[in-house]
């Protein structure tokens, strides 16, 4: 006893096996609830990818039907659907403009510098105004895709959700977004291996550490969900080369890795013009004037559809299709590729939300067809021109040679072709880089040099 009465009494500590236990079951907890998180955004990206393709469907069909009933239509929907859409973005949605992988490679670069980027790349306000300008973009005549839009789509699902997952989970910035934007390919593709492949050749490039298997099963989840909507179909059809009397024609290959890997080479370099600043009057007319400017390439676009018999509005899949499945009708123009090429850089230096990857498929389709004087009467030979250019003038866009046949051989069913493909691809690349440096990393360093000179223009910075 003391003085002032009994000693207290302590509480009876817990034993540390208990207290271990518990951390151990709120870890575990915490992490399978991140997991859950993860797998859950990877769903929503499904969800949304096809949202996406259904309003670009109706998109593209309500237009020709609307230009069909009402000729020149779109000589009036083009330029104030330019200038509407152009004023949206930068009014409310800006950062939502072009293609969108540009946008999530800055984001990914910008991990762990100072700079930050004068306006935010990556939000749910972004997801909304892609999708819906997008399809406004599609619907009011531009050639643009929904692809690349999903890639900034399905990084700002995984970004906002990144911000709410546990730190024991340990997935890092980078590599949470580089899950999303493959999720956004692969959901929009309906081909999840192209996802997984996008990831590990374009947007992972740089990342010291390998993905995970939980960030490889959030990109397939989503290409599952588009399958369960879609089904496991190969868009444009099966292409059987098993009767041809040489089914590796060397010429054929050569000839299209050339076309490709030079009109990619400078479609690529082209577009880092149009981004970077176009010379004189035009330039500054863009900068200054982007609305009008907007308007300007509407009216283009609608000349060059009028010209191109109305084939080069929207995304160019159908033209893709009806190219590789009906080649033996060959009413499709012998000057659409060029005409696609066209519409789709003037789409994109207007400033719309919108991607080239389903029109530079389509510019691809209508480069081999005109290369039928290789193939001769050979109906298949011709489909498969169209195939081998489609792989090739994607590979030498993007600069990603395994995704793009990957994309193309996951469309066709055409493991027959893997070889073929293959080797389109990679020498299309190989040339287009002897003539442009990546498009999108090019573009992406551009977000960051205006970070830079954002920092360096407040006080701070001084």
């Amino acid at each position: 006893m003391t003085p002032d009465g009994p000693p207290p009494t302590t509480p009876t500590a817990k034993p540390n096996w208990l207290n271990r236990l518990r951390r151990r079951q709120t870890a575990y907890r915490d992490v399978w609830l991140g997991r859950f998180a993860l797998w859950g955004g990877a769903i929503g990206i499904g969800l949304l990818a096809v949202l996406f393709a259904k309003l670009t469907e109706a998109a593209v069909e309500t237009l020709h039907e609307l230009n069909s009933e009402y000729p020149g239509w779109v000589f009036v929907s083009a330029p104030l659907g330019g200038a509407l859409i152009v004023w949206l973005t930068r009014r409310f949605f800006g950062g939502a403009e072009g293609s969108g992988i540009p946008q999530v490679m800055a984001e990914m670069a910008q991990h762990g510098h100072h700079h930050r980027l004068p306006k935010p790349l990556l939000s749910l306000r972004i997801v909304f105004g892609k999708i819906a300008l997008g399809a406004g973009a599609i619907f009011a005549g531009f050639s643009t895709g929904r692809e690349g839009p999903m890639v900034q789509i399905g990084a700002s699902i995984m970004h906002a959700i990144g911000e709410r997952l546990p730190k024991r989970l340990q997935v890092s910035r980078p590599h949470l977004l580089a899950a999303g934007g493959a999720a956004g390919i692969a959901a929009a593709f309906n081909t999840p291996l192209a996802g997984i492949l996008f990831a590990i050749e374009e947007l992972s490039r740089g990342i010291e550490n390998r993905m995970s298997g939980l960030i490889i099963t959030a990109i397939v989840i989503s290409g599952i969900v588009a399958q369960a909507y879609f089904g496991n179909y190969t868009y444009f059809g099966w292409l059987n080369t098993s009767g041809l009397d040489n089914p590796h024609p060397l010429g054929l290959m050569l000839a299209a890795a050339l076309v490709c890997g030079v009109a990619g080479g400078l479609f690529a370099r082209l577009s880092i013009l149009a981004a970077s600043g176009l010379p004189g009057r035009l330039g500054h007319w863009r900068a200054h004037r982007p609305v009008l400017f907007a308007a300007f390439c509407g009216l283009l676009i609608a000349i060059i559809g009028w010209v191109s018999g109305d084939l080069t509005y929207g995304t160019g899949y159908g033209e893709a299709k009806h190219m590789l499945m009906d080649p033996d009708e060959r009413n499709i123009p012998w000057h659409f590729g060029l005409d696609k090429f066209a519409a789709t850089l003037i789409s994109f230096a207007s400033g719309v939300p919108g991607g080239i990857f389903a029109p530079s498929l389509s510019i691809g389709a209508g480069l081999g067809q005109n290369l039928h004087f290789l193939a001769g009467d050979n109906d298949t030979l011709v489909a498969m021109a169209s195939a081998l250019c489609m792989a090739g003038f994607l590979a030498a866009v993007t600069q990603a040679p395994i995704t793009a046949f990957v994309i193309v051989m996951e469309m066709i069913d055409g493991y027959e072709l893997v070889i073929d493909l293959m080797i389109v691809a990679l020498l299309a690349s190989a040339i287009s880089r002897a003539i442009s440096p990546p498009l999108y990393r090019t573009l992406a360093a551009i977000y960051l040099r205006q970070a830079g000179a954002s920092s360096s223009d407040t006080p701070a910075g001084k």
